[in-house]
């Protein structure tokens, strides 16, 4: 009996503190989109419409991958392949080295086991999925002449066509969520969760907490109850530096399907510093996706980065 008691004690005492954060909480209106805000950044006087355009313009997310390529650094790479039973049905692990001397960037490979088919008989990958790993990762030869500038930088697909072009949308969708897709059947126009048109689809809010000891200001959409299908972004977490408005980390879901393809990815990124740059520490994808005339592909990779050298 004292028990029950207790028990229906904590339950009252949770429902009572989560509808005193309700109560707490507060909307406000910018450009069409209502955004919830919870009473800690109430309390912080938050000017929500500047921090909307921060948002919608942010350059750090797509920056820290492209400082990638100013320095060294070691990565634990693992990519698995898998049939539709959730079984490995081919595989790569492997450690490797970035070095930057100069003003170029090579790749050595320290350690590497595969399973099944993961390369084709000329060593080049079989799956699309790890293609896109390796085009973000990998280096065969010497790389020069680079650099990390993203202002005034646009995604484009032009002169590109078949599995290069998916590519580069599918980095539009990775790198820089939120804007207009050009060339992207069906869906062009669903990726822009700010256009005033698309503001039905999605429940908005900004709280305020900690992530790895970093104090953050946290921006999370969410799709609302049957208005999936009229967006590709399905949840998006994002964390700004409170200080900064740096991307900390962001966590994704994407899914749309247009018939002649569809997709479900969900994505983690994490970022940590190297000096005054920021780069990514840990990325791991979660893809099932498929293209008419192309095999279904469901792939899972994670990349570790560490030992990092200016």
């Amino acid at each position: 009996m004292i028990q029950k008691f207790f028990t229906l004690s904590v339950l009252l005492l949770a429902s009572l503190v989560l509808f005193a954060q309700k109560e707490n909480d507060s909307t406000v209106k910018v450009n069409e989109n209502y955004i919830t805000l919870s009473e800690i950044v109430v309390n912080k006087k938050l000017d929500v419409a500047s921090f909307i355009d921060r948002v919608k313009n942010d350059t750090t997310f797509y920056k820290a991958f492209r400082n990638l390529r100013m320095i060294g650094y070691t990565a634990i790479n693992d990519i698995r392949m898998l049939d539709k039973n959730e079984t490995i049905r081919a595989s790569l692990h492997s450690t490797t080295q970035q070095m930057r001397k100069g003003n170029c960037r090579t790749m050595k490979v320290l350690d590497q086991k595969t399973t099944g088919n993961i390369f084709d008989r000329q060593g080049n990958f079989n799956y699309y999925t790890a293609q896109m790993y390796a085009g973000l990762f990998f280096t065969k030869d010497s790389v020069c002449g680079e650099n990390n500038i993203v202002k005034g930088y646009e995604f484009s697909t032009s002169g590109l066509s078949g599995i290069e072009k998916h590519k580069q949308q599918l980095k539009m969708l990775f790198f820089d969520p939120g804007k207009k897709i050009s060339g992207l059947p069906f869906i062009s126009n669903k990726t822009e969760i700010f256009n005033p048109s698309m503001a039905e689809n999605y429940d908005m809010y900004i709280d305020y907490r900690n992530f790895n000891s970093v104090p953050c200001y946290v921006f999370t959409i969410n799709v609302k109850d049957n208005r999936k299908s009229n967006v590709v972004i399905d949840e998006m977490t994002t964390w700004f530096n409170a200080k900064t408005f740096e991307i900390v980390a962001r966590n994704y879901v994407l899914s749309y399907d247009a018939g002649v393809y569809d997709f479900n990815v969900k994505m983690e990124v994490q970022m940590t510093k190297v000096g005054d740059l920021l780069v990514p520490n840990l990325i791991t994808y979660n893809g099932n996706w498929k293209v008419i005339f192309n095999k279904r592909e469901r792939g899972v990779f994670t990349a570790t980065l560490s030992d990092f050298v200016r």
